[in-house]
């Protein structure tokens, strides 16, 4: 009788700790889809998954070519994007709200420092070489600028149409940038060493189309654009952007002014043209998700095959420049 109590009371016990397993597994299990209520570290590999990036408005068409391709191939991969200005891009990408940024800003050592203290490593990975074009109205004969021309002219030196071609009637010069917070403007701050409020005759849209149906309306205007907005000629929406206007030629910085250089992939690659830049794409995902495969992915062959038909230089594939001489 005592061993059958005894007998009794042991699968009880048994019973009890495997309720209380069964419990606890079940709260793992639970704090574990609370923790990761998409799933995003269990089923997001380098080609599959759902990300959300954040890019400068400026490189939209060759984002959009690059996305488009690499989801259709990868038919498990989502990759939703944001455009927006660069200083909120940069906001949005040190507070952590978006692990991978498309940018022509890399982080300074000291930010890179104030985000390992938090125990985020940030890569930098260079995919492609820019130029911010000077885009004028058709009826515009001036189309050839000295680099000095264009120092004056952001600095306020220059301020008429008269001041580069004593024949010109166009007035007064109205250059048109995309947004207050956009990288092109910084460039040209930081290029020309400019104080924070520019000369009166510059003005700011909301977007880069904007600049050019401006510049187009006003003979008198000049705008900067990033190259990739019109010269992809396959592109319909790129080739009616250059369509509507003049691209201008711009001297060396150093070498004589008697030779002038559009921003075409030639002088891009060789920085004949003085206003280049890298388009960059900066990333703190902290293990090898979609984000890192996307990536990867656009600085591999065919994410540089894109960049090079819409008219950018890649950043990590041989050139080779052909001369053609008529």
């Amino acid at each position: 009788m005592t061993k059958l109590v005894k007998q009794d009371s042991l699968k009880k016990d048994l019973k009890l700790k495997g309720l209380i397993f069964s419990a606890i597994a079940f709260l793992l299990l639970i704090g574990v889809q609370c923790s990761n209520p998409k799933g995003s570290a269990i089923t997001e590999t380098p080609t599959r998954g759902s990300i959300h990036i954040v890019a400068d408005a400026s490189f939209q068409p060759i984002v959009d070519a690059e996305i488009f391709t690499f989801t259709s191939l990868y038919k498990y991969a989502h990759v939703a994007v944001t455009y927006m200005p660069e200083t909120d891009l940069i906001s949005e990408f040190l507070k952590d709200s978006v692990k991978v940024v498309v940018t022509s800003w890399e982080p300074t050592a000291q930010q890179k420092e104030l985000l390992l203290n938090t125990q985020t490593i940030v890569r930098t990975t260079t995919v492609a070489n820019d130029a911010i074009a000077l885009v004028l109205n058709k009826e515009n004969k001036d189309s050839l600028f000295t680099y000095q021309n264009v120092n004056d002219i952001f600095t306020g030196k220059i301020s008429d149409w008269k001041e580069i071609n004593s024949s010109s009637k166009l007035g007064k010069i109205v250059a048109v940038f995309d947004n207050e917070k956009s990288a092109n403007i910084r460039y040209f701050k930081e290029e020309f060493n400019l104080p924070a409020q520019l000369p009166p005759n510059f003005y700011s849209v909301n977007k880069n189309e904007e600049v050019i149906n401006y510049v187009t309306k006003n003979k008198s205007a000049i705008g900067m654009v990033s190259v990739n907005w019109i010269c992809d000629r396959d592109d319909s929406i790129s080739r009616s952007f250059s369509d509507k206007i003049k691209i201008a030629a711009v001297s060396h910085r150093v070498l004589s002014p008697g030779s002038y250089f559009l921003p075409v992939q030639g002088s891009i690659y060789d920085k004949s043209y003085p206003f280049t830049r890298k388009i960059n794409m900066v990333s703190r995902e902290s293990f090898i998700g979609l984000g890192s495969g996307f990536v990867r992915w656009v600085s591999a062959e065919q994410g540089q095959r894109i960049i090079l038909k819409s008219g950018l230089v890649p950043a990590t594939m041989p050139i080779r420049l052909i001369q053609i001489k008529k």
